[in-house]
């Protein structure tokens, strides 16, 4: 939601390549999260060597999967890399800031109960 929210306003202030950016590079940051959490059991099921090289082919299907975005942002002049390199790191950078404030909105919850 907020990539949406960043990449809207970057559209207004007229930088449309950094929001069209933005918006790539957090569609694929979702997409490869999916991906990640889908094909868990399956690294994790069977014989040792099944599922490493399961995981090993899985783990080189995502970070092609991150290249796309990358390459497209590289190739075409209406998508912004630095944009595009942050909207892969969203979701990584949402689950860090919620780990960081949670504390403090625990903190004030506590606070407001008596």
């Amino acid at each position: 939601m907020l990539a949406v929210c960043a990449a809207v306003i970057l559209i207004a202030a007229g930088m449309k390549p950094a929001g069209k950016g933005l918006i790539l590079g957090t569609i694929f940051s979702i997409i490869n999260f999916i991906v990640m959490g889908e094909t868990l059991p399956g690294k994790i099921a069977g014989s040792r060597i099944r599922a490493s090289i399961c995981s090993g082919l899985l783990l080189l299907l995502r970070y092609g999967l991150l290249a796309v975005p990358m390459v497209l942002a590289i190739k075409l002049e209406a998508l912004n890399l630095a944009a595009t390199v942050a909207g892969l790191f969203m979701i990584q950078i949402m689950i860090m800031a919620e780990q960081a404030f949670y504390p403090l909105i625990r903190r004030k919850r506590k606070n407001l109960d008596y």
